[in-house]
């Protein structure tokens, strides 16, 4: 442990090297308290880990009831917690085979929204409207066989599409083919498609805010205060060490959980207007839904502990147009997922991650899409940012919290009664969220632009022709959804989900734009785009004792030759002799500046 201290020292000592004196005071300031290999007491790697929880939550809850609009489960609060449980579950499982498999960084695994617009997509073609009964609540009886067949056929549907699309993900990550893909997808690619997710799901947060603006327009005002007003103001709170025994502690909590404590106190708010009975009694009345007492019966309801299983809601289908559908989400999901990788290892003091170590997460990512389909969540798995900038917040980068974190997501989806208590929550609640997150993807987006040359005509041609059509062509198609008529009617459903895809059509006209418009790789952001070579220059001892493979298996492979022809296999790491040298030179400037994509 003592000698393992050395390199975690160097790991954290690596963003002062070769960055001269006058970032000195900075980077005092922003010190990691725990490097990436650290192991923390166990107790503070179960605070953290409910941190890194608690973090991701909003996202991964808010999945499963966006789709249950989609997949006629408005009214079956029981299901929606299964689903809620499930997604959970398989979340907790992805991070755990990311951390100690795959890229091997503090990383926390959950569900897409890169998945959600081909998905409502596909749910929304004519076979798959929602019958007219499933939108009346006491119509609904969600025990009988018709019901669950309603909705379980589009969960199977969906599941084949995004377990057939995760094969791609696999073979792109474990054949090595993501450094190809880099070189010609840049900012004005990602940028629409990734803004496009976000602004595609405009009506889904309408729909739900509508139902009681003041409720919404709450919890909105809520998370703004909490994560842009409060969040540099510190929260004094007790804590106890062998050292300082009791004393007080200062905790940015605001910048921590701001979704968490905006949903908390709109639903607290909520509570007392019903018991107190502001708000309207009768379903037909504006307000209703914004009772907390409308699903009470599903906690009561739900079975204390159920266990998740592959194929829970019978043998999933495929279909062409679902699954083209998916693999625009399966790319955009991707190339997210590689700038986080090189923002976590800056963030937990892990040097820049080589070429193999990309390829392992990329793979992995593949595998837990592929788990989650199989599942049944009606989603894929990736990287959560939020997550990674929360490393950034609290100084701690080792992946033993990120494992607790996993495993606290496990048994979250083990224990169904929390996952119905999610389910109570009320409608404009959720709506206010939606409200602040989808703008904020939205906004990610457009951030993927500070690489590329905006005061260049072509790229503001190009960027705003595709956001335009992205949202021109899908809202024309809906309105007109007997246009395509090609005869044949598997391709007429290929058409409607790709024309219906908003991030599909944003980012085809990008990449096809991008990549044929003339221009200067500078011009187009791609040089700083990909200004981090996808090589395995950084095979040092630092590198090794981070992304290598656990267990010793590197060890035993490193006597095989043909290991270094595997893509995402580490090369024969460097003895201790041959690395000494690597060890004392300083990284260089430009490497530093570029990891934080």
């Amino acid at each position: 442990m003592h000698g393992n201290r050395e390199i975690h020292g160097h790991f954290c000592e690596l963003e002062n090297d070769g960055e001269g004196s006058d970032l000195s005071e900075e980077d005092d300031k922003n010190k990691l308290a725990y490097c990436v290999t650290d192991v923390p007491a166990w107790y503070l790697c179960i605070i953290l880990g409910i941190q890194h929880l608690l973090t991701a939550f909003g996202g991964i809850i808010a999945i499963p009831l966006i789709l249950s609009q989609g997949l006629c489960l408005q009214h079956d609060g029981l299901t929606q917690g299964h689903l809620i449980s499930t997604i959970f579950f398989v979340s907790g499982v992805c991070t755990l085979l990311q951390v100690t498999f795959g890229i091997r960084l503090p990383i926390v695994q959950g569900g897409t929204f890169a998945f959600l617009a081909p998905s409502m997509a596909m749910l929304s073609m004519p076979e798959w409207t929602c019958p007219a009964w499933t939108q009346n609540a006491s119509l609904v009886n969600t025990t009988s066989p018709e019901y669950i067949d309603v909705w379980q056929s589009r969960m199977r549907e969906l599941q084949g599409s995004i377990m057939v699309g995760s094969l791609f993900q696999v073979l792109v990550g474990f054949s090595g083919l993501i450094g190809f893909f880099m070189r010609f997808i840049g900012p004005l690619t990602i940028a629409p498609t990734i803004s496009l997710i976000g602004l595609s799901l405009y009506d889904s947060a309408g729909m739900s805010a509508g139902n009681h603006w003041g409720i919404s327009t709450m919890t909105t005002a809520l998370i703004i205060l909490f994560s842009q007003y409060l969040r540099h103001i510190p929260v004094p709170f007790p804590t106890y060490n062998k050292t300082k025994k009791l004393h007080t502690s200062r905790i940015y909590i605001f910048q921590l959980l701001p979704v968490l404590l905006g949903i908390t106190l709109s639903w607290l708010i909520c509570y007392i207007f019903t018991i107190s009975n502001v708000l309207p009694s009768e379903p037909e009345q504006y307000g209703y839904l914004a009772r907390t007492d409308l699903k009470g019966d599903v906690i009561s309801q739900a079975p204390w502990f159920r266990f998740p299983y592959p194929g829970q809601w019978g043998l999933p289908t495929v279909s062409l147009a679902g699954l083209v559908g998916i693999l625009a989400g399966v790319l955009s999901s991707m190339i997210e997922s590689v700038g986080d990788y090189h923002a976590c290892a800056r963030l937990s003091g892990a040097p820049p991650p080589p070429k193999h170590a990309i390829n392992r997460g990329i793979g992995i990512e593949g595998i837990g899409c592929l788990l989650a389909g199989a599942w049944g969540t009606g989603n894929g798995t990736t990287s959560y940012s939020e997550n990674v900038g929360a490393l950034g917040i609290t100084k701690v980068g080792s992946r033993m919290v990120i494992v607790a974190g996993g495993v606290l997501m496990i048994i979250m989806g083990l224990f169904c009664k929390i996952g119905a208590i999610f389910t109570t929550i009320p409608t404009p609640v959720i709506g206010g969220m939606f409200l602040v997150m989808f703008g904020v993807i939205s906004a990610a987006g457009v951030s993927n632009l500070q690489y590329a040359d905006m005061n260049s005509s072509r790229n503001v041609f190009i960027f705003g022709f595709s956001m335009f059509s992205g949202l021109v062509i899908p809202n024309w198609i809906f309105k007109n959804p007997d246009a395509i008529a090609t005869g044949v009617a598997e391709l007429d459903q290929l058409l409607q989900v790709l024309l219906t895809t908003s991030m599909f059509i944003g980012g085809f006209f990008g990449f096809f734009l991008d990549n044929t418009i003339p221009g200067t790789l500078r011009e187009r952001g791609i040089m700083d785009w990909n200004k981090i070579p996808l090589d395995d220059s950084s095979n040092t001892l630092e590198s090794c004792e981070v992304y290598n493979l656990p267990f010793g298996i590197s060890s035993c492979l490193s006597s095989f030759s043909w290991v270094r022809y595997v893509p995402f296999l580490p090369p024969n790491a460097p003895s201790s002799q041959d690395s000494l040298a690597t060890k004392q030179q300083p990284v260089k400037p430009e490497v530093i500046r570029s990891v934080a994509l």
